[in-house]
């Protein structure tokens, strides 16, 4: 191995290489990237091998229920104007993907790392960062993930003695609560449409007041905490007061957001908003997502959904009625099997558009459309969704398995 990692010890350096391995023998019988049995593997063989990684790097941790993979993708190419960048770029945010992932990287400068929400503890601890980023906390998998609130909780219990600079939301209750136990936080107004997992005070369950875009707790005194950066229409502004024009291929408001969070990071790291802004513009897509494919003479544009915030996010992308919409919803375990949380998503936003439902529960789902009083059609698969919806552009919206089924069907 060469450069920085020279310093890695035997055992380490035989742990990668044993993972790099294990990961090409997973690709070469079709079983995916590899980057998390590589990392297991290597992890296995080194338990610390993803602090001896992370040693060279200036590292970037990104978690949340939402946006988090988009946000990573953003951040680095920010970082890329001062130096190499190794990243999670596919969303393999679990200790042993993020393994993988730095264990490519041994030239490079910074490290940004997407990372599961119940993970975020254990990798700062293992990787030391030098600034983390918190965009949302809502309920998501809800068969395995914890109550938001709970989670809020291990999180300001991990950031608690951290160095990082923490880069939070000011605009979600639960992520202040958790960031406010660092000494060293960067407030962004990056907004919060989805508000149903924030009607209590999470400080001491008090009911939240929501004057405008302010929240505060009646009972205990928490409050909205003032930002230094703010998403405001289609600019970020900075802590001088400078507006700065956001210059995006992906669409939507939520990303927007994105950006100005990653702006924020960013310049903590000395890249300038106008240049970390026009790097941003190169992402076209992300591990799929926002794709534009052609399918059986017809364009679909790929969505990923996955929980109620996402699916409210979502909604405001897709183009107007009649455009198609093909709904697919999967219950696996890296979606979570519960699938209580249809009955959250407002699905009478699609009034109007021809809806096909596909996936494992399109049952469930079509239940839930038919008590939202809207038409619907039940299908076997995307070929026959596709078959019978009419002319035009499809939009197509799935959970997290159901995204990965339908980017493999449509040979993308």
């Amino acid at each position: 191995m060469a450069g920085n990692t020279d310093p890695l010890s035997p055992r380490a350096k035989l742990a990668v290489t044993a993972g790099r391995a294990a990961a090409a023998a997973s690709r070469a019988v079709g079983r995916g990237s590899g980057s998390v049995i590589g990392g297991k593997v290597a992890l296995r063989l080194d338990p610390d091998l993803l602090a001896r990684l992370a040693t060279h790097l200036d590292v970037v941790l990104v978690s949340a229920t939402n946006g988090k993979t988009t946000t990573t993708r953003l951040i680095a190419e920010a970082l890329r104007a001062s130096g190499p960048v190794v990243s999670n770029a596919l969303g393999a945010n679990m200790p042993a993907g993020i393994t993988s992932a730095l264990a490519g990287g041994s030239d490079a400068k910074y490290g940004v790392i997407e990372v599961d929400e119940k993970y975020l503890s254990t990798v700062a601890r293992d990787v030391t960062p030098k600034a983390i980023a918190l965009l949302n906390l809502s309920r998501d998998q809800l068969d395995r993930a914890a109550e938001t609130r709970m989670l809020a909780e291990k999180w300001r219990e991990g950031l608690a003695g951290s160095k990082a600079l923490v880069v939070a939301n000011a605009d979600d209750p639960l992520i202040v609560w958790a960031a406010s136990s660092s000494a060293n936080v960067v407030w962004v107004a990056a907004g919060q449409e989805w508000k149903d997992d924030a009607w209590s005070c999470p400080s001491c369950g008090g009911v939240m007041q929501r004057p405008g875009d302010d929240w505060f707790c009646g009972e205990c005194g928490f409050r909205r905490p003032t930002p230094s950066w703010a998403l405001s229409g289609d600019h970020v502004l900075d802590p001088h007061g400078s507006a700065w024009p956001i210059k995006l291929q992906l669409p939507g408001r939520a990303n927007k957001a994105n950006a100005t969070t990653s702006a924020a990071v960013a310049a903590a790291f000395g890249v300038p908003p106008q240049i970390a802004l026009e790097r941003m513009y190169s992402v076209q897509a992300v591990a799929g997502r926002y794709d534009v494919v052609p399918f059986m003479q017809r364009e679909l544009r790929l969505l990923l959904a996955k929980n109620p915030a996402g699916w409210l996010e979502t909604f405001s992308l897709i183009d107007p009625p009649p455009t198609p919409v093909i709904l697919s919803v999967n219950a696996r375990g890296a979606d979570g099997t519960d699938t209580s949380w249809l009955w959250d998503v407002d699905y009478t936003r699609l009034a109007g558009h021809p809806i096909f439902v596909i996936g494992d529960r399109k049952l469930d789902l079509a239940v839930r459309l038919e008590v939202a009083g809207l038409d619907f059609q039940v299908c076997e698969d995307v070929d026959e969704a596709v078959r019978q919806a009419p002319p035009g552009r499809i939009e197509v919206i799935a959970n997290y398995t159901a995204f990965q089924d339908l980017r493999r069907r449509v040979g993308n």
